[in-house]
């Protein structure tokens, strides 16, 4: 892989497609006109160019990634070679402590057989569990 010459310039929807952020380039203009891709803070245009160095932060479905840009290709390679152009600064799938879902409570047994706790029960193990936190 060759990187890009600096004379040529790359744009950022171009760029997050060549580096595998997004599916397609469409996929990538989507989300930068939709404000989903920020430059200090700021939105950023599809025209920006991008820079070695400079760091953007991204949201897509549910992960916010933050990625500093280490080398400039504008065609789409392999995931291996693609990763060695940019370093993940912050990715919230595996950066942020993982939560206990508010739906399951393994210190709740019931027999087996018993169906859904009543209106009564359901109130007894709240109060219960309210007294824990």
């Amino acid at each position: 892989m060759k990187p890009a010459k600096e004379s040529s310039d790359v744009r950022i929807d171009k760029y997050l497609w060549a580096i595998r952020i997004f599916k397609s380039r469409s996929l990538a203009s989507e989300a930068i006109d939709g404000g989903k891709v920020k430059f200090d803070g700021d939105s950023v245009k599809g025209s920006k160019k991008v820079k070695i160095g400079e760091k953007y932060r991204i949201k897509r479905e549910q992960q916010v990634l933050e990625i500093e840009v280490t080398q400039i290709i504008e065609k789409r390679v392999s995931a291996a070679l693609a990763q060695e152009c940019y370093t993940e600064v912050f990715n919230s799938l595996t950066d942020l402590p993982k939560i206990q879902s508010a739906f399951f409570h393994s210190a709740i047994d019931r027999e087996k057989g018993k169906g859904r706790p009543t209106k009564r029960e359901r109130r007894d193990i709240d109060e219960f569990l309210e007294e824990d936190v």
